[in-house]
């Protein structure tokens, strides 16, 4: 066969080469093999071989040859020469290039180093010779139940074993009724059983079980998890800074749609369109988080639009490979090698994502909402009482308004040539509407520098606007949305001096200012707007209106001390120092004479400019507050509303999210050359890739509709990615091997029938993951032993055809939980802020920005469920990274499972394992008989859900006794081992010795480290 392998390497004649496969000189090649199938057999050739240089991708095809699809394979290239000509291999093209000797002729090429082997030679020459016909990849075609299926029989079985059948292959026993019972629980709710759910297992049998288990909150915790990893999920930023974020509301929404069994298309729709949704709940914004998952960098040199769009690139990587099962990110770059994704099509999926604002908000629990209602409904009764007292309101309003116009100046806003940072890197852009919008993420000053638009200037305006790009609206960049501004200066340039002369302001007025705040010495003074001027930074002017009230934009006017009038070519410059960074701002300046702020809100005045026709209820809403606050005679009903606001309840947390921007805020989406974020070429409009299904409502693409589109029952990919993880997380791998990638690229599934029932029976059923579960687990495949024979071993060395039961260790956080729960340590408690686990104080030292937050929890919250575990990006847990958790930097469709000492020796001594030695071993000393042996008995049924077998009682007491030797001997501190402190002792039960506690704890390591312990069985 060497000599064989080295003939494929060689450059061959044409007559040489057919009869090599003739004689079949490898195994099997033949020339009577059979039916050749088009996706099976050809199609990974021409995958791997052939379609990187002559696929979809025009940027890089060779000769004008197409190999992916019938009709161009038949026309040939631009040689016109028919690459293929069906049934007549000798006058195909593409034959007489795969098997000449001529180096600068042969294909592959030799450069690429891809040599077709005899094997790959045949079956080509086989499927030409056949008719060479295509088919479309299995994956791009909807999926289809077989219906001559006999439905007495549990499906799953009949296809599995139906293909066992083709390869003459028998199924494995069925598994121990202990080993199912621990199985099912791990499936189900990532826990294993205890003693009495045990005998309750083999009272109530398995179907019932999986019914009983699916109701538990327990299940949503452990599934969850798997769309965590898919989605990216972290409790930190990510990057260099990696700082902490509130995100643990949108993982405890996943929790509780798992739990409540949301169908899987609307799991899906609510995460990236939530928002969209007729009367979106806050919930379905939430939801959109699951979009924010993608890292930020908050480093302050950066170029912000280039990591907005890296975010961007995220998100599209992300939906691939959840969703889609497609490696979308290829076509950022280039049109797709393999797969039939223009980057025009990438660039119009994009398109979808692109016109969002990503905002953070704020999050209220169900009894805050609650509140929140009665504060809002209480408001309206009293407004409307003094519509009744004054049922000439409307007139009143009318002059009010008239009057509040009267005392605005004509302001024009400045347009700056020059925009930059004083101190800190904030990045200051400024917009259409001449607003500057501050890009960077740290604080810092700017200066602003523009022409002088008017001979005479006697004023200058300071807009502080809201944006939803901003912390909750803004207009700040504070954690609340606030913003701190120490000091406003102005200065003036001729056109014939080079020098700036700085200009005196006077008149500080605002439309709101906090009361001040004085620090004990005196030093600092803090709210009034005249510290806006008083050229003191210890000063700052500050209008945070409280909680509820806070988030509204503020608009400050000073006035010169002698009016600015300069030639024409003269420029300002308009610096401001700032304690929190201002998010968004305009300035203005006016030639009237005496400006001044109006002295009511300036969310009022801005709904003033709005014609009354056009005006929201929210604006009208604004112009009635001021009236009212305005009038003398309403001051006790302003008071009682002003004591309603001051009921209003701090939210729960916040969460990142992502909106649509306004129409008139709306941002065009680019192709872009190579995938560079600043090589934009044309606008690419919202669409889908051609060879998909159709939009349902084309004439109105938005991103609902493309979320509706990714879940549509036309898809050939979400329901079978769906079904596929799911079958992962059960078998350990997925049907179709490599999940996040269901192209032409990918192995052809073993099972692909099995895929498409379970796919079209999940649709069926409502998208329900319960009942997509139900039915694996109640199969005969599923219930298999799991106990391997040599000949399956080399026949199916990873139980791709599914001879047997699942078999391998369990996942990191399900590893921490059986050690969790066998201890009794667990603390089951739905929901909550990240739990912050131990580690090693020199890991935190290492933190480029030290986590200063890192305290570890204690008490029962220290030994919560895993999923409820912080996760910083850049400094994993290290149990979890040991163990082959991800870290969130990028979407994990598929984990890798290693095993290596660090695994083992993370077992054996992390803290936290560590205490749950100490514990198992106290929860068997104090539940267990009083000798050795019955205690074993319990630790077994407690670790791995079976009695032991008579050597390993055996050892387990030769070990005991090894140990209480040392003990004794004082090789070893009981203290120490028994607590983790030399100084102190374990509460023993009545009868038990230090010694006893010491050498039982160093057995329950050795239990919860026993690969029966950690595997899934």
């Amino acid at each position: 066969m060497q000599v064989v392998r080295t003939l494929c390497r060689t450059r061959l004649p044409f007559y040489v080469w057919t009869v090599l496969i003739t004689l079949g000189l490898e195994p099997g090649v033949s020339a009577t093999a059979g039916v050749i199938d088009y996706q099976r057999d050809v199609l990974p050739i021409l995958s791997e071989h052939c379609t990187q240089c002559h696929g979809v991708d025009t940027s890089s095809r060779e000769g004008g040859l197409r190999l992916d699809d019938a009709d161009a394979a038949y026309r040939g290239g631009d040689s016109g020469l028919a690459a293929i000509v069906p049934g007549r291999p000798e006058q195909s093209h593409l034959m007489q290039r795969i098997t000449s000797t001529d180096d600068g002729e042969v294909m592959p090429p030799p450069s690429v180093d891809k040599p077709l082997s005899l094997k790959q030679v045949a079956t080509l020459k086989a499927w030409i010779e056949e008719g060479a016909n295509y088919a479309t990849h299995w994956a791009f075609a909807s999926p289809r139940k077989d219906s001559s299926l006999d439905t007495d029989k549990h499906p799953v079985d009949v296809l599995v074993r139906k293909r066992l059948g083709e390869l003459s292959l028998e199924a494995s026993a069925p598994a121990t009724s202990h080993e199912l019972c621990r199985r099912l629980y791990l499936d189900i709710v990532g826990l294993p059983p205890s003693i009495d759910e045990l005998s309750a297992f083999e009272r109530d049998g398995l179907a019932a079980t999986a019914e009983r288990l699916l109701k538990s909150p327990r299940y949503g915790e452990k599934w969850a998890r798997h769309w965590l990893d898919v989605a990216r999920y972290s409790d930190t930023n990510g990057y260099e800074k990696d700082l902490r974020r509130d995100q643990w509301i949108w993982r405890d929404w996943v929790i509780e749609a798992v739990n409540r069994d949301m169908p899987y298309d609307q799991f899906i729709i609510e995460q990236v369109a939530g928002d969209l949704l007729p009367d979106a709940t806050q919930s379905q914004v939430v939801a959109t988080g699951f979009l924010r998952n993608s890292m930020i960098n908050e480093e302050g040199a950066i170029v912000p639009e280039q990591f907005r769009m890296v975010e961007m690139f995220d998100r599209m990587d992300c939906l691939g490979k959840a969703v889609l099962g497609l490696t979308t990110q290829c076509a950022q770059c280039h049109s797709h090698k393999f797969d039939p994704l223009t980057q025009e099509e990438y660039y119009g999926m994009f398109a979808f994502l692109n016109n969002t604002y990503e905002a953070r908000s704020w999050v209220y629990s169900d009894e805050q909402l609650r509140q929140i209602n009665e504060i809002k409904t209480h408001i309206a009764e009293i407004e409307a009482r003094i519509k009744s007292q004054r049922p000439n309101w409307r007139h009143e309003v009318v002059a009010f308004e008239e009057q509040t116009q009267s005392l605005r100046a004509e302001w024009k806003s400045l347009d700056f040539f020059q925009l930059e940072a004083i101190s800190g890197l904030n990045h200051p852009v400024q917009q259409a509407d001449r607003s500057i919008m501050m890009l960077g993420h740290t604080s810092g000053d700017i200066f602003f520098v523009g022409n002088l638009s008017s001979p005479s200037i006697t004023g200058l305006r300071l807009e502080l606007l809201c944006s939803e790009d901003l912390p909750f609206g803004g207009p700040g960049r504070s954690d609340l949305g606030t913003w701190t501004i120490h000091e406003l200066e102005v200065f003036a340039k001729r056109p014939d001096k080079n020098e700036w002369e700085k200009q005196k302001l006077v008149n500080a007025t605002a439309d709101f200012s906090e009361p001040e705040q004085k620090q004990d010495d005196g030093k600092k003074s803090l709210g009034p707007v005249a510290n806006l001027i008083d050229g003191n930074d210890n000063n700052s002017w500050q209008a945070d209106r409280g909680i509820g009230r806070r988030n509204q934009p503020s608009v400050a006017v000073v006035q010169f001390e002698n009016a600015v009038t300069l030639p024409e070519g003269s420029e300002l410059k308009v610096a401001m120092r700032m304690g929190n960074m201002v998010g968004r701002c305009r300035v203005s300046v006016t030639s009237s004479p005496q400006p001044t702020a109006a002295p009511v809100d300036y969310v009022a005045v801005q709904a003033m400019d709005v014609a009354p026709s056009q005006r929201t209820a929210q604006e009208r809403g604004a112009i009635f507050a001021a009236w009212c606050k305005s009038v003398g005679e309403l001051q006790a009903f302003h008071d009682e509303i002003d004591a309603l606001w001051k009921q209003y309840p701090a939210a729960l947390t916040s969460v990142l999210h992502v909106g649509e921007r306004k129409p008139q805020e709306s941002r065009a989406t680019h192709f872009l050359d190579r995938g560079n974020w600043d090589q934009p070429r044309q606008s690419v409009p919202p669409h889908i890739p051609a060879a998909f299904h159709p939009l349902r409502n084309a004439g109105q693409p938005s991103r609902l509709t493309f979320a509706q589109w990714l879940v549509d029952r036309r898809s050939p990919l979400a329901a079978r990615v769906a079904v596929n993880r799911v079958w992962q997380a059960v078998f350990g791998e997925g049907l179709v091997e490599t999940s996040e990638d269901f192209g032409t690229r990918a192995p052809v599934p073993e099972h692909r029938e099995l895929l498409d029932w379970l796919a079209v029976d999940f649709m069926e059923h409502d998208w329900s993951q319960k009942h997509l579960l139900q039915m694996i687990v109640t199969s005969e495949t599923y219930q298999q032993s799991s106990h391997a024979s040599p000949d399956q071993l080399m026949v199916d060395p990873r139980n791709r055809l599914l001879t047997r039961g699942p078999r391998f260790r369990a996942d990191a956080e399900v590893v921490r939980d059986i050690a969790m729960s066998v201890s009794g340590l667990i603390t089951h408690k739905l929901g909550g802020p990240s739990v912050i686990p131990p580690v090693p104080q020199n890991v935190l030292d290492y933190n480029y920005t030290y986590p200063s937050y890192w305290k570890p929890a204690t008490g029962a919250e220290r030994y919560r469920r895993t999923v409820y575990g912080f996760r910083k990006r850049s400094m994993p847990d290290p149990v979890m990274s040991a163990l082959d958790a991800p870290n969130g930097d990028f979407a994990c469709a598929r984990r890798t499972r290693s095993n290596t000492p660090l695994a083992a020796l993370t077992g054996l001594n992390e803290p936290i394992l560590v205490e749950a030695a100490q514990a198992l071993a106290l929860r068997i000393l104090r539940e267990a008989g009083s000798d050795n042996a019955s205690r074993i008995t319990h630790a077994y049924r407690l670790c791995v859900s079976r009695d032991p077998t008579e050597n390993e009682i055996a050892a387990l007491q030769q070990f005991l006794e090894s140990r209480q030797s040392r003990i004794a001997d004082g090789w070893l501190d009981a203290r120490a081992v028994a607590t983790g402190d030399p100084d102190r002792l374990p509460e023993l039960p009545e009868g038990v010795t230090p010694n006893d506690a010491a050498a039982w704890t160093l057995a329950a390591r050795v239990l919860l480290n026993l690969d029966e312990t950690m595997n899934k069985n």
